[in-house]
């Protein structure tokens, strides 16, 4: 038998439980605005940033870390809340998963949990942060639901639009949930879905908003000014 420590003495950090160590921090320089590269150390570009100009009475930003579907680049994560990001003041962080989906989607959290807690402690490290939302599409909606249930410590916000499910390993906190799903959405169908997802959610005691639109496996304009709308001025419970 070997006597070798095991490779995560805490099992709160090991990547499999879903669990996020990085935390906000108070950095003294600013980082830079507009679009931000960010380079892993294999030299790969694991995320695209976009950080908006500082705000004039020096608030802090407020962070949304965004999840593309399956098959999708972080650009289409980016792209997400992009035309919005300015006037709202809105960091974007959108990471890219290690497979063609999220690592959850082929059966459970591992390495794209790792590579996104090193993104989080890198933006803290660099950017004033009031507050933590994670937002997708698709896959990317299922995995910002399961990352963020299980992680209410530090995420405040859930943004998910056409989720198929929620399968966090444990959940800590309530963070505000907005989930959006099109009544024809044949990708992930609704009833199957946020249909079965939402009263579960509300069962759970989770404050969600949920709407429901004319339309297939997309986000309307209207839909993601809603969630903006209810992103920036809801009052946390």
């Amino acid at each position: 038998m070997s006597d070798a420590a095991p490779p995560y003495p805490d099992p709160a950090e090991d990547p499999r439980h879903g669990r996020l160590t990085a935390r906000r921090r108070s950095p003294t320089t600013p980082g830079p605005t507009g679009f931000v590269p960010m380079t892993g150390p294999d030299g790969r570009r694991p995320a695209m940033a976009y950080a908006p100009e500082p705000a004039a009475d020096g608030s802090a930003y407020r962070l949304v870390l965004l999840l593309h579907g399956a098959g999708g680049s972080a650009r289409q994560g980016l792209d997400l809340l992009l035309p919005v990001a300015d006037a709202h003041h809105l960091l974007l962080v959108a990471p890219q998963s290690s497979a063609a989906s999220w690592d959850l989607i082929a059966g459970g959290f591992g390495a794209d949990v790792g590579r996104i807690d090193g993104l989080l402690a890198t933006v803290f490290d660099g950017y004033p942060v009031r507050d933590v939302t994670l937002g997708g599409f698709s896959d990317g909606a299922s995995y910002a639901l399961s990352l963020g249930l299980a992680n209410g410590g530090l995420v405040d916000a859930v943004l998910a639009f056409s989720p198929g499910f929620a399968a966090p390993p444990t959940t800590h906190g309530h963070p505000r949930i907005f989930i959006s799903h099109g009544v024809d959405d044949r990708v992930l169908p609704i009833d199957m879905c946020s249909r079965r997802l939402v009263p579960d959610l509300h069962g759970l005691g989770y404050d969600v908003t949920y709407e429901e639109f004319q339309g297939g496996h997309e986000i309307p304009a209207p839909i993601r000014d809603r969630a903006i709308t209810w992103l920036t001025t809801a009052t946390p419970l």
